[in-house]
């Protein structure tokens, strides 16, 4: 019986800590962040690159 409590005790505890983080990550929108600063990023590579437009 202790064996179970203390792995229902693990589950929870984890289950708490992956909530805590994805509400930190909601509430300050740090994955469209995260997006923003990549696409500059991004951007910076692909605009090394010479271009040739033909039309």
């Amino acid at each position: 019986m202790k064996k179970h409590l203390g792995l229902c005790f693990k589950v929870v505890k984890t289950l708490l800590i992956v909530i805590c983080v994805l509400f930190v990550v909601y509430f300050w929108n740090l994955d469209m962040k995260l997006m923003g600063w990549l696409y500059k990023k991004v951007n910076i590579l692909f605009d090394r690159k010479e271009h040739d437009i033909q039309f």
